[in-house]
């Protein structure tokens, strides 16, 4: 059992946990520490690192970059107290992500002749747009589904959204945060170019439900290599917290300390 789930969202993005609910979800998993590592958004935290409820909670972040070589990919923020720069890509980005999120209901809409009564506003993404297609009656797609043939990139409603280069979010959330991390390294087109890039960070998320068989090996190279630290956590979309984190012992070498 993970004594620290360090990648959860909530309904402040894409999410179906509220922030308030965190730390009975986290009690409810066993897990003692928590990151709330919500997409492109900032909690209203009172600082880095909380006590709420008897559970530790890490104001995080989850922040899509886009590389040279055009490959996209996140980074994790940790121990976060935003610069004006961050809120500047942050801001920019949430007024992107109601656009595309508009145009992707419109297309939704229109080429499934169905209603699918959504509001688009801060945080809004496509799986809100999935759970409103699977609950619509008129619909014969579940989640996974609408993901598959209607919104999923190459899909017929995808539209791809604007995301900063990856040298000024890195720049940003170092400035912004304790500690920055390359999120799910195997679940891009190219790993070993994106833990290439691992180098300019202070750590790779290890541990990860990735839902197959993976190879960690490049992963552990990557770590020795560049001396970084691991990190770890679920992406929890929903309720079920620690699926995956790290140890007590692997936690307190992040020093992500209250205050």
């Amino acid at each position: 059992m993970p004594y620290a789930d360090l990648h959860v969202h909530t309904t402040r993005s894409d999410g179906s946990l509220a922030l308030e609910a965190v730390p009975e979800a986290a009690r409810s998993g066993g897990v003692e520490v928590v990151a709330v590592t919500d997409h492109d958004r900032v909690q209203p935290f009172d600082g880095p690192v909380v006590e709420r409820d008897g559970v530790t909670l890490v104001h995080g972040i989850e922040l899509r970059v886009e590389t040279p070589g055009g490959q996209r990919l996140d980074l994790l923020g940790y121990g976060l107290e935003p610069s004006a720069d961050l809120e500047a890509i942050l801001a920019d980005i949430q007024a992107n992500r109601k656009e595309r999120g508009r145009a992707i209901v419109d297309c939704v809409e229109s080429r499934l002749g169905i209603d699918l009564d959504v509001t688009v506003d801060g945080g809004f993404g496509r799986p809100h747009i999935a759970r409103a297609i699977e609950a619509h009656p008129e619909t014969e797609y579940d989640y996974q589904g609408a993901f598959d043939h209607v919104i999923g990139s190459d899909c017929p409603c995808y539209v791809p959204r604007d995301v900063p280069s990856f040298e000024r979010g890195r720049t940003a959330l170092a400035e912004s945060c304790r500690l920055v991390s390359l999120a799910h390294p195997l679940r891009y087109r190219d790993p070993e170019s994106a833990l290439a890039l691992a180098a300019e960070l202070d750590a790779v998320e290890f541990e990860y439900p990735y839902g197959r068989e993976v190879d960690r090996a490049p992963v552990e190279r990557a770590i020795e290599r560049h001396g970084l630290l691991a990190t770890g956590g679920s992406d929890a979309h929903d309720e079920r917290l620690g699926v995956a984190g790290l140890s007590r012992r692997a936690y307190e070498r992040l020093e992500l300390t209250v205050g």
